[in-house]
């Protein structure tokens, strides 16, 4: 008994240090952020005082190189000096953020300052602080174009369109196309067994769930649900408590059928008969698969449907350049298709 009583004795005072270190951390995190940002301001607004010399910049900031460098020692080298100046120049209201200040770290300010556009800049600031993401993740993100890969589906639906509660998707970028899953270190040729794919997902399943997004939890695999004379599985099932609903998840190692359309349907359909709760709002079905006909999409449920999406999937990371050529010829499928048949 009293063996029982030190342990939870010592794993309380560890616990203690271990969230004082972590506040320390995060104090001197931002206490250090804002100096950066600081030395940022004040470097730009000294080289505007002396805009006259069109050298100043560069011989400002060597001078300052050398000033902080005797008195504070190393980490304010030139080039750590010019990153300070375009963190103020790339966020020039990022005092006024303490949400943010405290919960990124300088490393994915950096990372995230390479982003030209200010809207995607935006983006990844604050889902960066809100899914604690570490500089790993947010870089692997970036690389793999994980906005852009939300804004490609999102324009396809127009984002959902019903005037319900359930519209809160329309705000909560959900459906990407395509998902990346270079973390499950499968091979694309030849493409592995479904029961492969869905083990190595349940492997991995902490990445899987950051790659599907915001709010999500595992609630299954090969998820049961009966009728009086049968059985049905489902290969992945989880649970949003953003969009407050069930999401079902198909994995196909092959192109998109209508076959494979008919039976989400199916799915779905059983899921809000049979589980969703009084509370819940309608399942949706996301059939992933390595390709997709346009024609099967457009003359499908799929077209009207505001609970069944159909996305491809990649087992490897994509250079940035093959991935935004790929959303563009799905933009330019999407323009031809709203051209013959009118908008999804």
């Amino acid at each position: 008994m009293k063996v029982t009583v030190l342990k939870n004795f010592f794993g309380d005072v560890k616990l203690i240090l271990e969230n004082a270190r972590r506040k320390a951390y995060q104090s001197v995190n931002s206490a250090m952020v804002e100096a950066y940002w600081l030395i940022g301001k004040r470097i730009v607004e000294e080289e505007q005082e002396g805009k006259e010399r069109a050298d100043y910049g560069d011989y400002l900031i060597k001078r300052l190189a050398q000033e902080l460098g005797a008195e504070f020692g190393k980490g304010f080298s030139v080039a750590n000096l010019k990153n300070f100046r375009q963190f103020y120049s790339t966020f020039p209201d990022f005092e006024k953020s303490y949400a943010v200040r405290s919960q990124l770290s300088w490393t994915h300010l950096r990372i995230i300052m390479r982003i030209e556009s200010k809207q995607v800049r935006e983006y990844y600031l604050r889902e960066a602080a809100e899914q604690k993401w570490s500089t790993r993740q947010l870089e692997r993100n970036i690389n793999s174009l994980y906005y852009e890969r939300l804004l490609s589906s999102s324009s396809k639906r127009e984002m959902l369109k019903k005037e319900n509660d359930f519209e809160v998707i329309q705000n909560n970028h959900f459906i990407k196309d395509p998902y990346v899953l270079e973390f499950l270190n499968l091979p694309e040729t030849p493409w592995p067994l479904e029961k492969s794919l869905e083990q190595a997902i349940i492997s991995k399943l902490q990445l899987f769930l950051l790659e599907l997004g915001k709010g999500f939890s595992f609630v299954g695999r090969q998820f049961r649900i009966s009728t009086e004379t049968k059985h049905f599985y489902i290969d992945l099932v989880f649970y949003n408590y953003l969009l407050k609903c069930f999401v079902l998840i198909d994995l196909k190692t092959s192109e998109l059928t209508h076959q494979d359309i008919g039976q989400m349907d199916m799915y779905v359909r059983m899921f809000d008969d049979l589980k969703r709760g009084p509370d819940d709002n309608p399942t949706i079905g996301v059939i992933l698969c390595t390709t997709k006909d346009e024609s099967i999409v457009r003359y499908s449920v799929l077209k009207e449907s505001d609970q069944i999406f159909a996305s491809r999937y990649r087992l490897i990371l994509p250079s940035e350049a093959e991935l935004a050529a790929e959303l563009e010829r799905e933009r330019k499928l999407l323009d031809e298709s709203e051209k013959l048949n009118g908008p999804e």
